[in-house]
């Protein structure tokens, strides 16, 4: 019997969707179970299925492990404006090379960013995927901690509205960021 070769190429993604499923199996939890897999096709399901056992397996060490080599930041105190400003131009470039956001930055001046990158963003542990397929953003203004700083500079008037309505807590006052910066963006 011949097959050819798109019936080859079927053949092949149902046997590596069987692997995929085999080793994910001692890690299933509600999140994959939550997923339809009637709506995708058997290539997109191994993508899918490829990436959670990736996720899984992946070690969680210190963002500034994910560089080779590691890297270690001059202390913010050790550094004149200028050249913490020319470090934290270079810092972010790096960071977003290894796909790494930073949001809600411009209520921070360049020191405020440089000392929140090197006290809280390299130290943090995190899983370092070997291919990551999207963006670690990092939220600068931690809406989740304290939404007061989000609510003040970034939240638009329907998102401080319904935060109202939700809280029955009042609004701190509307302000414009006072550090505008473009930083290289990625997709939510």
């Amino acid at each position: 019997m011949y097959f050819s070769e798109s019936q080859h190429d079927e053949v092949d993604s149902l046997l590596r969707n069987a692997r995929l499923r085999d080793e994910l199996e001692p890690l299933f939890d509600e999140s994959i179970g939550s997923v339809d897999y009637r709506a995708m096709s058997t290539h997109r399901e191994n993508e899918f299925l490829q990436s959670m056992l990736d996720w899984e397996r992946a070690p969680m060490v210190p963002i500034s492990q994910w560089f080779d080599p590691e890297l270690v930041l001059p202390h913010p105190d050790h550094l004149a404006g200028d050249q913490l400003s020319e470090l934290l131009d270079t810092v972010v470039e790096q960071l977003y090379e290894k796909q790494i956001v930073l949001d809600f930055t411009n209520h921070l001046d360049d020191r405020q960013l440089y000392t929140l990158i090197y006290r809280d963003i390299l130290p943090s542990y995190e899983k370092k995927l070997s291919k990551r397929n999207s963006f670690l953003h990092w939220d600068c203004a931690n809406v989740e901690g304290d939404p007061a700083i989000w609510l003040r500079y970034y939240a638009s008037d329907e998102e401080r509205q319904v935060w109202a309505d939700e809280t029955g807590e009042r609004l701190p006052p509307r302000e414009v960021p006072p550090h505008a910066r473009q930083l290289p963006r990625a997709p939510m």
